[in-house]
C-alpha cells in the first residue's frame, strides 16, 4: 500500500455521520471545499470558494454586537443588509467564534489527513457490518485533489470502502491520483448540450466526458443526472445521456435526481441570490418515471433517487 502523508492538509466545510444515501451501507461524507463549477440550483453554496465563508442566520441575531468587535476587517454592521459586508469579509471566523446563538456560522476549516481520520474511526465497525464506508463530496473534491488522494489512500489502508461524488471536471492529474483510490464513483451528467452545460454550470461538458469515459476505465462508475425542468428534463435529454452511459467501460446504472429546493435557504444564509428562481418546482413523480423508462428501455438499469 502507498505510503500516506498523514499531515497533509484540506479545506474541509462538513463532515456527516450515519449517512445512507450516496453509496452502499451506512458511510460517512466529508465534504471539501471548492468547485469549478456554479451550477444555479447548486444545494451545497457554501462549498464553492476554496476559501472558508461565514453564512448569517438572521432569525438568531440579538444585536448584541460582540462579532463587530471581533471583526478586525470591519466586514460587520448592523446598519448593513444581511450583516457582513462580503468584499471585505475575509473568512477568518473570528465572527462566528465570538457569536453567543450560533447566528453566525464559518462553513470551512483547515484539518490534516490525520484529523479526518480519527473522526472516521469513530464508526469503523458500523462501516465494517453495513459494508459502508468514506464519500467524498463538496464542491468538487478534485479541486483539493493532492488531499482528497492522501486521505482515500488513508481510509483504503484501514480497509475501508471509497466513494466519491463528483462533476467530473478536474485535470488529468487529479483524476489519475484521486480515482485508483476510489471503489465507486458517482459522476454527474448534467446535459449532452454543452452550450446548455455552459449556460447553467459556468463551464463546458467536453473535459467532463473526456474525464468520465477515464473514470470508468480506473473504478466502478455510476451515472447521475440531477434533473431540473426547463434544463434537461426532457426525454431527448435522457435519450442522450443514456447513449452515453452505454459507451463508458462497465457503466451499467443511472440514478435520477429529481431536482429540490433543500438548499435554497442557503443563499439567503450567504447573502446571495437563489439564481434558480422560486417559480421553478420539483420534479413531478410521473416525469422521473418516464425518464427511468427512457433510461432502461437503453438496456441500463435506473433508479430514482439514487
Amino acid at each position: 500500500m502507498a505510503s500516506v502523508n498523514y499531515k497533509a492538509e484540506g479545506t474541509v466545510f462538513d463532515i456527516q455521520r450515519f449517512s445512507i444515501h450516496d453509496g452502499p451501507g451506512i458511510r460517512t461524507i466529508v465534504f471539501l471545499k471548492g468547485c469549478p463549477l456554479s451550477c444555479l440550483w447548486c444545494c451545497n453554496p457554501e462549498s464553492q470558494k476554496l476559501a472558508p465563508v461565514v453564512m448569517f442566520q438572521q432569525s438568531q441575531c440579538i444585536s448584541c454586537g460582540k462579532c463587530l468587535r471581533a471583526c478586525k476587517v470591519g466586514a460587520i454592521s448592523l446598519d448593513t443588509p444581511g450583516l457582513i459586508d462580503r468584499q471585505k469579509c475575509v473568512g477568518c471566523g473570528e465572527c462566528a467564534s465570538v457569536c453567543p446563538t450560533g447566528a453566525l456560522v464559518l462553513k470551512g476549516e483547515k484539518m490534516t489527513v490525520e484529523q479526518v481520520v480519527q473522526i472516521l474511526k469513530k464508526d469503523a465497525t458500523i462501516y465494517r457490518k453495513s459494508g459502508g464506508g468514506i464519500t467524498l463530496s463538496g464542491g468538487e473534491p478534485m479541486v483539493q485533489w493532492e488531499f482528497a488522494t492522501e486521505l482515500l489512500k488513508a481510509c483504503k489502508s484501514q480497509g475501508w470502502h471509497t466513494a466519491i461524488e463528483t462533476t467530473g471536471y478536474g485535470s488529468e492529474q487529479a483524476v489519475e491520483s484521486v480515482f485508483p483510490f476510489i471503489d465507486l464513483a458517482l459522476l454527474d451528467i448534467k446535459s449532452m448540450n454543452s452550450q446548455t452545460h455552459k449556460n447553467v454550470t459556468g463551464v463546458t461538458n467536453e473535459l467532463i466526458h473526456k474525464n468520465a469515459v477515464r473514470i470508468a476505465q480506473l473504478t466502478k462508475t455510476v451515472i447521475r443526472v440531477p434533473t431540473i425542468p426547463t434544463i434537461n428534463a426532457f426525454d431527448e435529454e435522457f435519450l442522450r445521456i443514456a447513449e452515453f452511459a452505454k459507451t463508458l467501460q462497465g457503466v451499467d446504472t443511472v440514478h435520477v435526481l429529481p431536482y429540490h429546493t433543500l438548499g435554497e435557504n442557503k443563499y439567503n444564509l450567504l447573502g446571495k441570490e437563489y439564481s434558480m428562481g422560486y417559480e421553478i418546482k420539483p420534479l413531478p413523480p410521473e416525469e422521473a418515471a418516464k425518464f427511468q423508462q427512457i433510461v432502461q428501455n437503453q438496456g441500463l438499469r435506473c433508479v430514482v433517487g439514487g
